[in-house]
């Protein structure tokens, strides 16, 4: 068997993620050099050398995991700043104090016995390309490792590592001492802004947690003060809001309260002790059923509003002031509404319309909801790190993305681009108490906000398992697009031409000799037409979505685990299971139990 076979799996679509058995000492060790080997390709022109920030989660074993990855870059001659127990959007947040090189061990989200890890290399988090690239550079070191002499390696002093191999000699990485007393970190004596502004005077450095999160909310209030310079209300005193807060014992948890308490003169929080075993269970706010608990502290503490993180804090989920959850549908807009009403006056005088990026599950009145706003939507694939490079390419065009998980991105110049949960709570706040205060109605509250958005009955985004069928080439994917598109053509009412998505999938079909043949299902004109109905729209850029004249259905292959995704909605109950039932009978040619399976996804 290939050197970590096993580990392959942990190499996903968005970052490395998986069951803490594979994360062994020796793959833990390759993965160092991996990095490093990584961090030494992007080495300035000028030679300096480059730093990279490391931090962790409140996971068991990822302190010791970001310890190890540390010393092993270290060792490579590369600078390391250790931030210690942070959430995804502080790592990110420091490495753009410096080069843009960052690694956080966390697996977000999952269950604890899962662990992971991110990374960012020049500002950009990796694609999925990327990350292959990564695992094959893993077993490269692997093998280099297998190869080198082992005395000679124990005569330098330096572990068993495969330096030669890295494109770097091994006498450069000799002169690179890490003294026992060392090992512990630097302490840092500067304030948090002397130490971004000064170089690194050691091979490793080690912030305090006061340092740290100092900065970082120092940074952020800075944001509030140019954002609001005329408003004392904001600074002089509090927000006047009751705020409740569940950190779900993630790494929100060392930060959110003190940050909070800042900005907001009545805050509650609980779960706020970071605890790797996630008594309350998964750190996942979406999860169904899962903020129950945040839903009745703020009806009991009449709260303002309820916010919940996952996590690694990059999440976020909001309870509304009489105990509702508020669909991540209507909160992106709102979050929307935020960016575009405090955009600069320069930036509003553009000809060319702000756009606002959503992903494929999102519901079917967003697009029209935006439009209301002046922006234009863009539809996208599901991935908040492929949002994030969308966002970086479109020259500040795109000002704001969000998708149905909760992760929400602002692109007003103001902060890190990236999906910060803290970050986006305290702008929807701010917007609120301002929305508030300069309302006529003073009965203006969140409840009422999304009362008068249009209503949505749908269902969670929701896992099946992803169907095998040996009597065909085609994936369920690639037969229902191909049976989609067919259906279009066959009503032949003003049916537009298929998109280039749509065409790749047909033409991969017939290049490969597909087996599954469409165009022998017995499927009348009157039948298309009944489950396609004139003006229902589809989009085949991730998955198959189709829009009808009350609500939307998507079905796609999730990209995090070996299943299929689905999400369905519409007007009004009945709109919701006739959609289901029209998914359900263009996949029952295909498979039957995924059909029934379909049918049977309750609403949230």
């Amino acid at each position: 068997m290939p050197f970590f076979a096993v580990q392959h799996s942990l190499f996903r679509a968005y970052d490395i993620r998986g069951s803490r058995q594979h994360f062994t000492t020796d793959f833990v060790q390759a993965l160092g050099y991996a990095f490093a080997h990584l961090y030494h390709v992007q080495q300035d022109s000028d030679n300096k050398k480059n730093i990279v920030v490391i931090g962790y989660d409140v996971r068991h074993d990822s302190d010791v995991i970001a310890q190890n990855l540390a010393t092993i870059l270290i060792q490579c001659g590369l600078q390391v700043i250790q931030l210690g127990l942070i959430t995804t959007p502080m790592m990110v947040f420091w490495a753009e104090q410096y080069q843009g090189h960052g690694i956080i061990v966390t697996a977000s989200h999952s269950a604890r016995d899962v662990l992971g890890v991110k990374w960012l290399v020049n500002h950009q988090s990796p694609s999925s390309e990327d990350i292959q690239t990564l695992y094959q550079q893993v077993i490269h070191q692997q093998l280099i490792e297998r190869s080198l002499d082992n005395s000679m390696l124990e005569k330098s002093g330096l572990p068993k590592d495969g330096l030669q191999e890295t494109g770097f000699e091994i006498t450069d990485f000799q002169k690179v001492i890490v003294k026992k007393d060392n090992q512990k970190g630097y302490k840092a004596s500067s304030t948090p802004r002397h130490i971004v502004d000064n170089p690194i005077s050691n091979q490793q450095m080690s912030l305090s947690p006061e340092q740290v999160a100092a900065h970082y909310i120092d940074a952020i209030v800075q944001v509030f003060k140019e954002l609001y310079p005329h408003d004392k209300q904001s600074f002089l005193t509090k927000l006047d809001l009751m705020v409740v807060i569940d950190c779900m014992h993630g790494a929100t948890s060392h930060i959110a309260p003190q940050l909070f308490d800042r900005f907001c003169h009545h805050v509650i929080t609980f779960n706020d002790t970071p605890n790797g075993d996630f008594p309350t269970g998964n750190p996942d706010p979406t999860e169904p059923n899962r903020l129950k608990q945040l839903q009745q502290s703020v009806i009991n503490h009449q709260a303002d509003i309820g916010i919940a993180f996952d996590g690694d804090g990059d999440r976020l989920m909001i309870v509304d002031n009489i105990g509702k959850v508020v669909t991540p549908d209507h909160l992106l807009y709102l979050l929307a509404k935020v960016i575009l009403t405090e955009r600069p006056v320069a930036c509003t005088q553009l000809q060319s319309p702000p756009q606002i990026l959503f992903d494929i599950k999102c519901s079917h009145h967003l697009p029209k909801l935006l439009n209301e706003l002046g922006a234009e939507p863009i539809i996208s694939k599901t991935g908040s790190s492929l949002m994030r490079q969308q966002m970086q390419d479109s020259a500040g065009q795109i000002v704001f993305a969000g998708e149905l998980s909760g992760h929400f991105i602002f692109n007003d110049s103001r902060f890190i681009v990236y999906d910060d949960a803290i970050y986006a709570a305290l702008r929807l706040l701010h917007w609120l108490a301002a929305d508030h205060s300069n309302s006529l109605n003073p009965t203006t509250n969140l409840a009422n906000i999304i009362y008068q958005l249009p209503n949505i009955v749908s269902t969670a985004d929701h896992y099946l398992p992803l169907p095998v069928n040996a009597s065909t080439d085609c994936s369920i994917i690639e037969q229902l697009t191909r049976l989609c598109v067919y259906l279009q053509q066959l009503i032949k009412v003003t049916a537009p031409p298929p998109t280039q998505a749509e065409y790749q999938v047909l033409s991969t079909c017939q290049r490969t000799l597909c087996s599954c043949s469409i165009k022998s299902l017995p499927i009348s004109i009157e039948q298309a037409k009944d489950l396609l109905p004139i003006g229902t729209t589809l989009s085949c850029i991730d998955g198959v979505r189709l829009d009808f004249a009350h609500g939307f259905g998507v079905l796609r292959q999730s990209n995090t685990s070996h299943n299929l995704t689905a999400r369905f909605a519409g007007d009004s109950m009945a709109h919701l299971q006739d959609i289901q039932a029209k998914f359900a009978a263009l996949c029952r040619p295909f498979d039957e139990n995924l059909a029934a399976q379909i049918v049977a996804i309750s609403p949230q």
